[in-house]
């Protein structure tokens, strides 16, 4: 198992050197004067700036140079100070959050974190528990209801769903607001007798003892959670009902039930586990995608998480904050994959002999 690791952790600095070049490709897209723009505010008010900026900032350099420079930084031939560099958490400055892209992900990456957490629990759990349910009732009526149910979660479009659960639950019944607080919240959870801990508004309120603060945020989270948990559910319901039909027919089950042992016993010790293999795969990737940001849900809900604000950064062609965020979302798949694949291996003791 450890060697298995080991191995698979020698390998995750050649594909974040990988990472790196390919956001780095995508950068030279752009001509070095097209580059230096994006530090200019108005161009027609420093005529000079750009030249100054393309010659400080070596973006007329050799290209291995430039990608040298923007991994370990550039040392100021004035200071002798090294500045910027993406190794050193440099990722640099987002014209749209007017402030770094690196406290930019830091000031919107919790929101992300507790909209994942409130969603994947029922995404996980429920869609496992109603795969299994189907599949021990095959063909029968729980199945096909089970099965309408997935089919039509996996086929709508995640912003259909949300408008819809908008139109119904917000505009006409007024119970799920959109946003991720109220103003009197906001003013709140922004004011010096309220200590954000975690940066997650709903255990926040709680461990300030501001169970209606609490209360709002958890009205605000509701639709968004849903949203995701059932969209993104069917597809674990799915992934649970097919494998655990190729578990019920191997011969193992069979010799299990053979030896006298009652069905609870032969689902929950035998059937069940193995099931639980390609499950844990599709449930671990789907999770990284959340905490990379579920843009188009935090779009429809205005929920200000990490994807609603680099949507907003795309929008404006703020292209620091957009290349940003993509080198930490591919950051956080290839060490989410690690985790995945670790996974696998504890669920399937072939894997670590691979």
């Amino acid at each position: 198992m450890w060697r298995y690791i080991v191995r698979r952790l020698l390998i995750l600095p050649i594909l974040l050197f990988g990472v790196s070049i390919l956001i780095f490709s995508m950068l030279q897209l752009l001509s070095p004067y097209e580059r230096a723009s994006l530090y200019v505010s108005d161009i027609s008010k420093n005529p000079g700036a750009i030249d100054a900026i393309v010659r400080k900032y070596g973006l007329d350099d050799p290209v291995w140079l430039q990608y040298w420079h923007w991994l370990v930084g550039q040392r100021d031939p004035v200071t002798g100070q090294v500045a910027g560099g993406v190794l050193r958490g440099d990722l640099g400055f987002s014209k749209t959050g007017k402030q770094a892209v690196v406290k930019v992900i830091a000031q919107h990456f919790p929101a992300t974190v507790e909209l994942v957490l409130w969603s994947s629990v029922p995404m996980i759990f429920v869609g496992i528990q109603l795969g299994v349910l189907a599949a021990l009732h095959q063909n029968k009526w729980i199945d096909q209801l089970v099965r309408l149910v997935a089919i039509i979660g996996y086929s709508i479009p995640i912003f259909v769903f949300g408008l819809l659960v908008l139109m119904v639950f917000y505009a006409q019944l007024d119970w799920f607001p959109a946003g991720r607080l109220s103003d009197w919240a906001s003013r709140v959870v922004l004011s010096p007798e309220f200590h954000p801990y975690t940066g997650l508004n709903t255990l926040d309120g709680l461990l300030n003892l501001r169970f209606d603060v609490f209360v709002d945020a958890l009205r605000h989270i509701v639709l968004p959670a849903v949203t995701l948990a059932y969209l993104n559910g069917a597809l674990i319901l799915r992934v649970t009902r097919t494998s655990m039909l190729e578990v019920l027919r191997q011969d193992y089950v069979t010799t299990a039930r053979s030896k006298g042992l009652s069905e609870g016993a032969v689902i929950s010790r035998h059937a069940q586990p193995n099931a639980m293999i390609p499950v844990a795969t599709i449930g671990g990737l789907l999770l990284i995608g959340f905490l990379n940001g579920a843009v188009i849900t935090e779009t429809v809900f205005n929920y200000r998480g990490m994807g609603w604000f680099f949507a907003d950064a795309a929008l404006h062609l703020d292209v620091v904050a957009v290349l940003g965020f993509a080198l930490f979302n591919a950051t956080l798949l290839v060490l989410g994959n690690l985790v995945v694949d670790v996974m696998y291996a504890w669920f399937d003791p072939r894997v670590r002999l691979a």
